[in-house]
């Protein structure tokens, strides 16, 4: 009996029934491999994720800066000064007569007085004539200035008065400057203002050289003399 058992169990061993032990522990191996690997597996798994996904560790040492947007220029306010209200000032009465004289022709005491209603001494020529100007004494070389503007109508030498500068106004009147040094600065046709320099005081003057240096100041309203302290006013 037991003999016939052993050959049936040889006979599965050898046969089919090879096979199917054969598959049977397979089976077991796979399915305990696959329980074993399983938690290996998933674990690998995210390991790998945690390893591919990159890591951001914010940089403490460099601030971050706000985005700062340019302004516009401030622009200055203009302030506005308020004004007084005008006044309403007197009307002048004073009218101007030409000419209208601005300065002497210099500063110096005066040593003859005009004089054509009377006789004056003459005490170069010793005698007694008329004196159609003022002699203003200065020093030789002392500048003489224009006392009102004007054109120079005239630079001459004279045989009497010596070097002379005739200016002529507005309103008919015209200056003359005599006993003057021999060039004077200005010359014919020249326009003056008033206070410009047209030459200096000299000794040129024949029928005046007795007295001390000096200007001969001469004034004429269309061609009548008249008193230069009146022209000066």
């Amino acid at each position: 009996m037991s003999g016939t058992n052993g050959r049936r169990a040889r006979h599965f061993f050898s046969g089919t029934g090879f096979y199917i032990a054969l598959f049977l522990c397979v089976t077991a191996l796979a399915v305990a491999g696959y329980w074993t690997l399983l938690p290996k597996n998933s674990t690998s798994a995210d390991t790998q994720a945690s390893a591919a996904a990159p890591i951001t560790i914010p940089d403490e040492t460099t601030p971050v800066m706000p985005e700062v947007k340019p302004s516009e220029p401030i622009r200055p306010v203009q302030q506005i000064e308020e004004l007084p209200a005008p006044v309403d000032l007197p009307v002048s009465d004073v009218v101007p007569v030409e000419p209208h004289l601005i300065v002497s022709p210099l500063t110096g005491e005066t040593i003859a007085a005009f004089s054509v209603d009377m006789l004056a001494y003459n005490e170069t020529l010793g005698d007694w004539r008329t004196h159609d100007g003022i002699d203003i004494a200065a020093n030789v070389g002392t500048p003489v200035l224009a006392a009102c503007s004007g054109t120079v109508t005239a630079v001459k030498s004279d045989d009497l008065l010596g070097t002379c500068v005739t200016i002529t106004h507005d309103g008919g009147y015209e200056s003359t400057y005599a006993n003057l040094q021999s060039v004077p600065t200005v010359g014919e046709g020249q326009y003056i203002s008033a206070g410009q320099v047209i030459g200096s005081v000299g000794t040129t003057s024949l029928i005046e050289s007795s007295s001390a240096p000096h200007l001969h100041f001469s004034v004429s309203k269309d061609g009548t003399p008249i008193d230069p302290t009146e022209f000066l006013k």
